[in-house]
């Protein structure tokens, strides 16, 4: 019973405020409706709201499905949108889309996008967890075209597949230097004026 009494003053209060108001007080609307978008807070008249989309940039939507269009054709075009995908550069960040712009470039040969692959699925990303034997596959790829962190980091793609059921670990250095690659890593596509090209 004596748990109870500590609402008892809280409750008083809040029926004192309602009985202090009249019904139609109580049930009335006010004209403002408080609308927020991002750090800013505006009261509009409430007839005055509707429902607002984002704003489209044109430009930038051109960009991407120009770059869009290359990444078809060119692996490094593919690896840069993916990176922009990881990123959320110029578009929502995305990367069921991040991943499977990197296969199309690993597909085609690009080392980058082969170790890449072979980092995320040694690790995991995001929702995605850790999965050995796609991290095994693509770092072998790029350990034949003798790429120094993947030719490190096969080995333990190598182990992790062998202890499939145990809990594998991934070191805190690699998870680390994975960030520092995906926030750091160089495009090879550039946007000048109307069109891409290749720096």
């Amino acid at each position: 019973m004596t748990k109870y009494l500590g609402w008892v003053p809280l409750s008083v209060f809040i029926l004192t405020g309602c009985a202090a108001q009249s019904p139609a007080k109580q049930l009335s609307r006010t004209e403002t409706v408080r609308v927020c978008t991002g750090s800013q807070c505006v009261d509009q008249h409430r007839s005055t709201v509707t429902a607002q989309t984002p704003a489209s940039d044109p430009e930038a939507e051109r960009r991407l499905e120009a770059l869009s269009r290359l990444a078809e054709q060119n692996p490094k075009a593919a690896y840069d949108l993916a990176l922009r995908f990881l990123r959320g550069d110029g578009m929502e960040r995305n990367s069921y889309q991040a991943i499977e712009w990197l296969r199309k470039a690993g597909d085609q040969g690009l080392v980058e996008a082969q170790f890449a692959l072979g980092r995320i699925y040694l690790v995991g990303f995001e929702e995605m967890g850790a999965d050995p034997a796609e991290a095994e596959a693509w770092l072998s790829r790029a350990a034949a075209k003798k790429h120094k962190e993947a030719l490190r980091l096969l080995p333990q793609a190598q182990a992790a597949k062998k202890q499939e059921h145990a809990q594998y670990q991934v070191r805190e250095a690699d998870r680390k230097s994975w960030d520092v690659w995906y926030t750091t890593a160089p495009y090879y596509w550039h946007w000048s004026g109307a069109s891409w090209y290749l720096h």
